[in-house]
């Protein structure tokens, strides 16, 4: 829908009456983001982003410009410090227009403000002297409803354009901010996480967006001050110097108070940071900690970090509370200083009612300067704090765009696709160099293999081509377009197709062919809406293997020229691995005329290759075909003879083929028949892996599948998300049946619920919030007796016994300080009490949620987006912590000094009461109008928010494929369309309240108006009106309309911000897994002593609604055996093993380990006395001492005894820190291949009797893989063993072989006596894998 302000006339504008129809629509129905107008063309995000860029970029160029060059000498360099880019400076120039003319908005309404207590004046002498025409009274009530309604006019516009830019500001500021993430190094990428660079879009952002609507207060305060100066010196002479003295004194306090705060607000954001970057990795890792049963340790951590949080937040509350102290405190010092010098200097100065009540409503305008300018510069040094970190994000060094050369696919001056000429490259400028002298020259065409082992720096090669590194020396050339597969697939939270088309136009042949060649066909039947069903964040509804897929799927659908596949292999079933060798990579497949760089594991795919590259310790160290470095008998033949050995020597006749080429590799590589059984016979000893094995080693060693990051989140052929049965989800569009995952955010309609107060009010403490209410009601009592003994003082001029007395001067003037002191007082108390109060509720709120999300099972993590919850625990319970506290005071003081003015001007002009009903009436009716419409724009627009950090997460993990792809463009115009979609929906929010502003000030003016009416009717037919009276009501009057305003905002915002409440109190409801710990049944600290594992008609499903996932498994595992479980994916191999761990529970049947049936005992018992090395090795940020041992139970000896078992002491004992060297966010300063072997490390840790292995070799080289097996078998040897293979050569050594079809048992038996059968399930699947 097109904006209506496109086409609004003049006085349209100036009243915003254009927006009326929408405040209409949202009172008559809540309104949703169909109802939104589109985005005003100049507000489009681009427009101001690009000029944002082009200043930054300025800046950044005179850095560099003045970055000393050193051929200077010395002393010349020293002198001249480089320059510092401002984004100060850069912001200015972007938004320069409208800040100046917000300025001349901003004076012309300053100047306004100032002529109504000129009119005062004239009233009062009117009102007191009665020889004065009654049409000149009628003139001056006109007069000051002109005036206040000039003024209104006025400041609609500069607030709506101070709005406006501030909104603008915001979009550039994300726009650039995301721009900038794409763009870094990976250096810079670890200094700043995720967390932070969300934290920089979400609450710095918002900082500068506060400012905006503030910002000109900066000199229109100032100004202000010295114009009320200047009337007051004219009405009260030089004792005005007084009262100016009290001021000047003011300041250095609140500017103390101002600095102090600041120094809260940083430690603040810091800790904020840290918990929001935890809690950031515990979701993403949350099925870990399930399954080892950390939650505990975990939720400690953030505990701690949040108690931290909450001293900071409790200090800078008790500061707050001083300042509201002198806050409400200087006005009113300034008054009671000024009028005691007044009267003190000289007898003759009288104190009438024209001087006090004129001096008063200036007064009151001081107020609003004064009051403002501490918040303002608050507002500054927060904005400041946002933009050091900003243009600290914003200075991180980019990639080089020239680390590659890139040339076009049509240039015809070489017939090389890459090529790196003495290239040298690191991770960062200042860190250690990770390849060295690196030559490689690819021609056009070429199949190119890249070996090497664990942490040789394979990918880190592929990343360098890429241009992903810094390069510190040498060349690299690319030509062509370029497509790149990751390691870990990077999947987006879009439907299945859109992940493949990755932005491309769709061409059905093309796309049926690479489904074909991907072998997608299969799993599209499966899933529930084909190739439309949704696919979660990080593609949680899909196993590992899928992902890899539908990853190298999008890089062959884009039909680019070189492609860069950096391990896609490893996480798909032997024969699928084979299928899309065949099919897609190898010499005959769909990629055959294109360049490819492949990263592999899989010897049985080198013979095929046209050039092989053998990385060591980050050198090439040989090069060549595969014939060439079999002849050359160095690294490589002593890589692939290491493989060959570890495979059994006994030669199985029925395979002549396989027993023939194992000669001939071995003849090659010169080594003899019987030293082969020699060696073989040791590793082994008689398991009955037949010759063949050789065969299905090298087809299968690609098949490393890992089911998923979670597999319980895969299995997404179950139906899993099938719409109909899903109660969680939301009704998905038209034209997805099905297929949706993700439900929608709930945004609650209509009003906030009553219990959301009573749960902030109790979580506060019911006396305190009492109290609070109770002090703030004694402080305007006594505020308004105050100004009625200023009144009855004000009398005394008239009567001559009391104008010359002293002592009953000293006594008005006593108890006038007096009652100003009370009020100080109770302000400082209720604000105490507030401060204890809002810490209490912050610390329940979050404590409660944490424990509550913690809780949560598994299937609430699969279907709500991590941006969503992490969204809670950062924005909303930072508007719990600090904005709804600051709301709660500014509405108290709004409400009673409404009441206050009411009761004033009744009291002064009793005939006043007439006109309050049908005023209140039509206030009630335009507050109730708006306050339906704001709350859902509010409501839309939080809900508009989270896609924005979503995407924005997304796009993070992501950067490197969309960078090599060259994808930046599209995903930065995606960005910007999600912030323009959020500013459709804030605008109207921001219009809105000017809409209301415009219309309850025309009340407020009218209360002024009437009052002035009625004070000249009064005079006319002598209701017996005092100057006094009129001097009151009229003061009070004219400061009610800015009042009254402030109330429904922030009565509107309490609404808003009580949202927060809220939802954080959602998130405290949603339903729990069991209990972790049950008092009675708590199993004996040695259980299980044996490992037998019964299954008994066992049945489960992923979610209720949902189909059996396993219908009825029957198993008895005897303590000790070796259960191999295989299946095709999705017969339920991953369900049985949660099934254990009671990550889903039972829905019929039981399990019994060890006698005691695992359902009766929480959760905690039984996840602890378990132990699994689950597929994707997950890591968290922190020690690698506490990535091992959270709890810090175990000693050093046996830390440094697992690592030794998992072959990582070497490693550690090299680290400058050993068990505390730094782990980074998710890993990442770790290989994959060593997180594995960290994961290895915890189990040998834990020492139970049940291992579970989720085959986790997806992303190790062999020799690591051997390392695993054989530590199994050594360490866990009189364990209870199961483990889900993917490569049947892994398990051919069982004691029993389990097979899974459709959640059923279809075979269990011995390996040998299911091979006898050739109809068995079992011997299809071997025979799949080249085994027989």
């Amino acid at each position: 829908m097109i904006l209506p302000l496109q086409f609004a006339s003049f006085p349209n504008r100036m009243t915003f009456w254009w927006f009326t129809s929408m405040a209409y629509l949202g009172w008559k129905k809540p309104l949703e983001q169909s109802d939104m107008w589109d985005v005003n063309p100049q507000d489009k995000t681009q427009v101001h982003v690009n000029r944002l860029e082009k200043y930054w970029g300025m800046e950044m160029l005179r850095m560099r410009r003045s970055s000393p060059d050193f051929s200077t000498p010395e002393t010349a360099r020293a002198a001249r410090k480089p320059y510092q880019p401002s984004l100060t400076k850069a912001l200015f120039k972007t938004f320069w227009s409208p800040l100046v003319m917000g300025a001349l908005l901003k004076l012309a309404n300053d100047m306004f403000v100032f002529v109504s207590p000129q009119i005062l004046r004239l009233l009062i002498g009117f009102v007191s002297d009665h020889s004065v025409p009654s049409w000149k009274g009628y003139v001056y009530a006109v007069g000051l409803l002109i005036v206040a309604t000039a003024q209104t006019l006025i400041l609609g516009q500069y607030f709506q354009l101070s709005m406006r830019t501030g909104m603008h500001v915001r979009a550039a500021v994300i726009a650039a901010v995301y721009r900038k993430a794409l763009r870094i190094t990976a250096a810079a990428k670890r200094s700043s996480t995720v967390g932070e660079i969300v934290n920089l879009m979400s609450v710095d952002s918002q900082r500068f967006m506060d400012l905006m609507g503030y910002i000109q207060i900066l000199w229109s305060g100032p100004l202000q001050i010295a114009l009320a100066m200047y009337f007051l010196w004219q009405t009260l002479g030089p004792s005005i110097l007084a009262g100016l003295g009290v001021m000047v004194l003011m300041v250095p306090i609140n500017a103390a108070i101002a600095g102090r705060t600041r120094m809260l607000q940083i430690s603040q954001m810091k800790e904020k940071d840290g918990r929001i970057k935890l809690m950031t990795e515990i979701l993403n890792g949350i099925k870990v900690l399930k399954l080892y049963a950390w939650e505990e340790s975990f939720a400690g951590q953030i505990n701690g970090i949040r108690d931290r949080e909450l001293e900071t937040l409790k200090k800078a509350a008790y500061l707050s509370a001083i300042s509201s102290f002198t806050w409400i405190l200087s006005p009113f010092l300034v008054a009671l200083v000024t009028f005691a010098t007044y009267v003190m200097v000289d007898e003759r100065n009288v104190l009438d009612a024209k001087k006090a009540f004129v001096s008063l409503s200036l007064f009151n305008i001081l107020r609003f300067p004064l009051s403002m300018l501490p918040m303002v510069i608050t507002s500054v040094v927060q904005a400041r704090v946002s933009i050091d970190r900003l243009s600290k994000f914003l200075r991180n060094e980019e990639l080089d765009p020239n680390n590659v050369k890139l040339l076009a696919s049509d240039d015809v001056s070489t017939k090389s696709s890459v090529v790196i000429s003495h290239g040298s490259f690191a991770w960062g400028k200042e860190e250690a160099v990770t390849l060295k002298e690196v030559n490689v020259d690819v021609k056009e065409g070429q199949l190119v293999a890249i070996v090497g082992q664990v942490g040789s720096g394979k990918s880190s090669l592929v990343a360098a081509m890429l241009g992903l590194m810094d390069k510190l020396g040498g060349e690299v050339t690319l030509k062509g377009s370029i497509a790149y597969v990751s390691q870990q697939a990077w999947i987006q939270n879009l439907t299945l197709r859109e992940n493949i088309l990755f932005g491309r136009p769709f061409d059905e042949r093309r796309y049926q062919q690479v489904i074909e060649a991907c072998a997608l066909k299969q799993d599209l039947a499966m899933l529930p809406g084909g190739d439309e069903t949704e696919i979660g964040e990080k593609g949680i509804n899909l196993s590992g293997g899928q992902k890899q897929r539908v990853s190298l799927a999008r890089a062959v659908y884009g039909n680019s020229d070189v492609y860069f596949l950096d391990d896609p292999l490893s996480a798909v079933d032997a024969h699928v691995g084979k299928h899309l060798f065949d099919e897609v990579i190898g010499p005959n497949g769909l990629l055959k005329n294109k360049t490819r760089i492949l990263v592999t594991h899989s010897i049985s795919f080198l013979a095929k290759t046209d050039v092989i590259l053998v990385l060591e310790n980050g050198t090439i160290s040989e090069m060549g075909s595969y014939q060439q470095l079999l002849q050359a008998k160095r690294a490589f033949a002593n890589f692939l003879r290491e493989h060959l050995e570890s495979d059994d020597g006994l030669e199985d006749e029925t395979d002549p083929e396989a027993a023939a080429i194992k000669q001939e590799i071995l003849g090659e590589i010169g080594l003899s028949p019987q030293r082969v059984e020699r060696s073989t016979s040791i590793v082994s000893n008689g398991s009955m892996r037949k010759a063949k094995n050789l065969m299905a080693r090298q087809e299968s060693t690609s098949p490393r599948k890992s089911l998923t990051p979670d597999a319980s989140r895969s299995l997404s052929l179950e139906k899993a998300f099938d719409k109909e049965k899903n109660g969680e989800a939301v009704k998905p569009s038209k034209d997805k049946p099905k297929g949706g995952l993700v439900g929608a955010e709930k945004a609650e309609t209509g009003k906030v619920k009553w219990n959301v107060y009573t749960t902030y009010l109790s979580h506060t403490s019911y006396p305190a919030g009492l109290g609070v209410i109770l002090f703030y009601l004694i402080h305007n009592a006594v505020s308004v007796g105050t100004n009625f003994w200023l009144g009855d003082w004000a009398d005394d001029s008239e009567k001559p016994e009391r104008v010359n007395d002293t002592a009953w001067r000293d006594y008005r003037l006593g108890v006038y300080g007096g009652l100003g002191g009370v009020q100080g007082l109770f302000v400082f108390l209720s604000a105490l009490i507030l401060a204890y109060g809002q810490i209490r509720a912050s610390r329940l709120l979050h404590f409660n949620m944490l424990a509550r999300v913690l809780r949560a099972p598994m299937a609430f993590f699969d279907t709500t987006p991590l941006g969503r919850i992490v969204n809670r625990f950062s924005k909303d319970i930072d508007t719990v912590d600090t904005g709804l506290p600051m709301n709660i005071r500014m509405w108290l003081n709004c409400v009673f000094s409404v009441i206050a003015t009411i009761v004033v001007i009744c009291v002064s002009t009793p005939v006043f009461g007439f006109v309050i009903p049908p005023l209140g009436a039509l206030y009630f009716f335009v507050q109730r109008f708006y306050i339906a419409t704001s709350r859902q724009l509010k409501r839309i627009e939080s809900v508009t928010r989270s896609p924005i950090y979503s995407h924005f997460q997304e796009s993070v993990t992501g950067t490197s494929v969309i960078v090599a792809t060259k994808q930046e463009t599209r995903f930065i115009l995606a960005n910007e369309n999600l912030v323009d979609i959020n500013n459709a929906s804030y605008y109207p929010n921001m219009v809105s309240q000017r809409w209301l502003a415009i219309r309850l000030e025309s009340v407020g003016n009218f209360i002024t108006f009437f009052a002035a009416i009625f004070a000249v009717v009064g005079r006319e037919y002598d209701w017996g009106v005092e100057p006094k009276d009129i001097g009151l009501s009229i003061s009070y009057a004219l400061s009610v309309t800015q009042t009254l305003n402030w109330m429904v905002r922030m009565t509107s915002e309490l609404e808003t911000n009580v949202v927060s409440v809220e939802r954080v109190k959602e998130y405290t409801e949603i339903s729990t897994e069991a209990e972790w710990t049950i008092g009675g049944s708590v199993p004996s600290s040695q259980w299980p002593q044996n490992g037998k594992v019964d299954f008994d008609d066992y049945q489960t499903r992923y979610r209720p609604g949902l189909e059996l996932v396993l219908r009825g498994v029957n198993a008895n595992i005897a303590a000790g055996e070796k259960i191999g479980i295989v299946g095709r994916t999705g017969a339920g191999k991953s369900s049985l093993t949660l099934a254990l761990f009671r990550i889903i529970e039972a829905a019929g049947g039981k399990i019994v380990i060890d006698g005691v049936n695992i359902s009766a005992m929480g959760l905690h018992d039984l996840r602890s006395r378990l132990t699994i090395i689950p597929q994707e090795p997950v890591l968290f940020s922190g020690t690698l001492r506490m990535n091992l041992d959270p709890f810090a139970s175990s000693s050093d000896e046996d830390l440094w005894l697992a690592l030794e078992n998992a072959h990582l002491k070497r490693f550690v004992s090299s680290l400058p820190n050993g068990l505390q060297h730094a782990v980074s966010e998710g890993g990442e300063n770790l290989s994959v291949g060593q997180r594995q072997l960290v994961c290895l490390a915890r189990a040998l840790l834990r020492k139970t009797k049940i291992l579970v292995l989720d085959e986790a070799t997806a992303a190790i080289d062999l020799e690591t893989d051997d390392l695993i097996q054989r530590t199994i078998r050594d360490k866990f040897a009189d364990c209870t063993v199961l483990t889900i293979a993917h490569r049947l050569n892994t398990i051919m050594d069982s004691t029993r072989i389990m097979v899974l079809n459709q959640g059923v048992i279809v075979e269990f038996d011995t390996p040998s006596t299911l091979l006898q059968d050739k109809k068995s399930v079992f011997y299809g699947l071997a025979k799949d894998a080249g085994i027989v």
